[in-house]
């Protein structure tokens, strides 16, 4: 019996097509079939419609993928992870070094920000005390967006929180880029950057905590180095790129540096999924434990002078010592750059010794530093500062939240807790830098108010955690916490 060709409609043969595609066919020719098993060669131009067809449904599925991961919880439909932290492995020190990136781009950006306040004062002719406002509000918001962050990270909403903080960082950045008014710059630097990053680094951290136990110290410090390895770049494209091609563009390529770092994150970091129960935004009953109230406590105080250098010790050397504006701004790329090996140095004793261990004789070390500020009058004084205080304040500030990771046993609470002591020194960081210029200018413009209420602050907040440690161990010297 002779073969008769077969030729479906049009809708058959598009359903044909499409279950080609989902069976996995890579034949360059689709034909029509015979009775026989023969098949008659498609045209040229419904083969390239096929083709379009087929890359049609491979987009669809691409883009499916992508809101599927931003609209699902990460703790629904996934089994229960029972086993204890890797503390090692490809997936945890991967997720290390893209925390360590989310804080290269947030409270990098943050101790760079020395630089801008010499370059805002200038432009916009105001005083050290009102804009620093801009640089505050940012960090406040950095911090305070914490407790909301964290609780939505515990609660399986990480990847959505994580890519709406990434969008808004990037808004702030372009839209600061063309900022001329001090209102402009309060909205897109001082609140859409702070509002993104508090979206991004609290969920990065709380993340890097489930993958680790006994190394847990040594992975958050190394997380923190971000800190200052992104205060040391961001100043030094800041400090030598608006001098040369304008402010605009220096913020804008700080702005692609951020993209560039964020979205590797945003598509590869994976929180393990924990037991969690329902809980409330702020957990109100972690402020029934003495040792966290404490400890709380004495962030606050210590986050009221810790960086007050950071923000005025340009305007310091060039009002004060006289320095050019230039060697001004060099000291923040020195107080940075020194302080990543503030940073490494304690991560790698931190399992030895205790994470609060060490934090608490730094912060001393670093008061007694502030203190010594009042003596400095010339260049090499200033010099000799910023390399002891930029060492001592990153190690000690490189420990906080390796300590605050010592003092949570309930990793499923992880999120919520660093949340909420980074939303209270958030509330540090808005009025301690105001603060500090105010008193400048009570001062008549000297420092020696502000070096005593920074130095004083700091003391008072090792107090605090010496009421931590004791709470939470007894008397006993010799044990690791």
């Amino acid at each position: 019996m002779q073969n008769t060709a077969i030729v479906p409609s049009q809708e058959e043969t598009k359903v044909g097509f499409s279950s080609d595609v989902e069976k996995g066919l890579t034949e360059k020719t689709i034909g029509i079939p015979l009775e026989s098993g023969a098949t008659i060669p498609l045209s040229d131009e419904i083969q390239d419609a096929s083709s379009f067809e087929t890359g049609e449904i491979i987009s669809r599925r691409g883009i499916k993928r992508v809101f599927h991961r931003l609209l699902q919880r990460s703790n629904v439909g996934k089994p229960i992870d029972t086993s204890p932290p890797p503390d090692g492995g490809v997936r945890a020190w991967v997720t290390v070094f893209l925390c360590h990136m989310a804080l290269f781009t947030t409270f990098g950006w943050v101790q760079a920000y020395g630089v801008l306040q010499t370059h805002y004062v200038s432009a916009l002719n105001l005083p050290s005390s009102s804009t620093s406002w801009i640089g505050s509000i940012s960090a406040c918001l950095m911090m305070a967006m914490g407790t909301f962050s964290g609780r939505l990270t515990d609660a399986g909403y990480f990847h959505q929180t994580f890519a709406v903080g990434t969008c808004l960082q990037l808004l702030g950045f372009f839209s600061t880029s063309v900022a001329t008014t001090y209102w402009q710059l309060m909205l897109s630097h001082g609140v859409c950057i702070g509002l993104g990053g508090g979206l991004v680094f609290c969920p990065a951290m709380s993340v890097v905590g489930t993958y680790f136990s006994k190394q847990r110290s040594l992975a958050l410090a190394i997380c923190a180095i971000g800190n200052s390895v992104g205060g040391l770049v961001f100043a030094a494209i800041l400090q030598n790129m608006i001098p040369s091609v304008g402010f605009g563009w220096a913020i804008r390529t700080c702005g692609f540096i951020v993209m560039a770092s964020m979205v590797p994150a945003n598509l590869i970091l994976k929180p393990r999924n924990l037991t969690k129960e329902k809980a409330p935004l702020v957990e109100w009953v972690a402020f029934t434990e003495l040792t966290y109230c404490l400890f709380a406590a004495g962030m606050f105080v210590t986050f009221l002078g810790m960086w007050v250098p950071v923000f005025y010790l340009g305007s310091f050397g060039r009002d004060i010592i006289g320095i050019s504006s230039k060697n001004a701004s060099s000291l923040l790329l020195l107080i940075n750059g020194i302080g990543i090996a503030g940073r490494v140095i304690p991560a790698l004793l931190a399992y030895r010794f205790g994470p609060l261990n060490l934090m608490i004789p730094l912060t001393l070390m670093a008061a007694l530093i502030l203190f010594c500020w009042a003596a400095v009058e010339d260049y090499q004084g200033i010099l000799v500062f910023d390399i002891f205080y930029g060492f001592i304040m990153a190690a000690g500030q490189g420990m906080f939240p390796p300590s605050l990771g010592s003092l949570t046993t309930d990793l499923s609470k992880m999120g919520v807790r660093m949340g909420m002591v980074f939303s209270i020194c958030g509330l540090a960081l808005l009025v301690g830098q105001p603060l500090a210029g105010v008193l400048i200018t009570a001062d008549g413009g000297d420092y020696l108010y502000t070096q005593m209420y920074s130095g004083a602050a700091m003391t008072l907040g090792v107090g605090f955690m010496v009421g931590a440690r004791i709470s939470k161990m007894g008397w006993k010297l010799w044990v690791i916490v």
